[in-house]
């Protein structure tokens, strides 16, 4: 049985996984609520969620 993936920074299951951009100097994978805090720091102010859908 292979073992589940989780969040190279929270530890928490992977239901989506996402790569962490280059800059973040970040080893292994990103849960998508993770990414979605890394993404506001490297790119700080109001973001338009385009996949809401998928949540």
């Amino acid at each position: 049985m292979a073992l589940k993936e989780k969040c190279a920074i929270c530890n928490g299951k992977i239901q989506f996984r996402f790569s962490p951009m280059k800059e973040w100097k970040i080893k292994g994978s990103l849960c998508g609520e993770c990414y979605s805090k890394k993404l506001n720091e490297h790119y700080p102010g109001e973001h338009v969620r385009v996949n809401k859908h998928l949540d």
